[in-house]
């Protein structure tokens, strides 16, 4: 018998760095805790880039005035559970680099039951015994910080 696949939930994800080359983290408690990058489903005829602008405002009240998008820098496909139900998430990872006073969770829309948020060195992403998603971010935040953004979006480990 065939295990029928979940279906498509597109997603855009946001690898939000400061000046000093951390990365903004969001804690959840669902599936015994982690941490992962901003973002979300894609709404009706919005696309990935949009999104991204969108899913920083909602979770973390900044406003994309405030938001340097840069590109494409990775891709990610994994099977979880959304709202009970199991979906293949197909994420893409947009470069966006924001100042940390521009962060205002409490105006947040949508908080989506984040726990709490911080900026993570990399050598602290490397040394956590945390789970942190997507995996490879240390890796590919450190490419970013010496200047080597992917010309086209590397794939990351479910």
């Amino acid at each position: 018998m065939t295990t029928p696949t979940p279906p498509i939930r597109n997603a855009a994800r946001a690898v939000v760095l400061d000046a000093d080359q951390r990365v903004l983290l969001l804690r959840y408690d669902e599936n015994g805790g982690f941490w992962a990058t901003p973002g979300g489903s894609l709404e009706e005829g919005e696309d990935h880039a949009k999104a991204t602008l969108r899913e920083l405002g909602e979770e973390l009240g900044i406003d994309e005035t405030n938001i340097e998008l840069g590109a494409q820098l990775a891709q990610r496909s994994t099977d979880h559970l959304v709202g009970g139900h199991e979906v293949r998430q197909i994420e893409r990872y947009y470069l966006a680099r924001v100042s940390p006073s521009d962060v205002h969770p409490a105006c947040a829309a949508q908080p989506d039951n984040i726990r709490e948020y911080g900026w993570w060195t990399e050598d602290e992403l490397r040394s956590t015994s945390a789970t942190v998603y997507p995996r490879g971010l240390a890796d590919l935040i450190a490419a970013v910080a010496k200047g080597r953004t992917p010309q086209r979006p590397i794939i990351l480990a479910g």
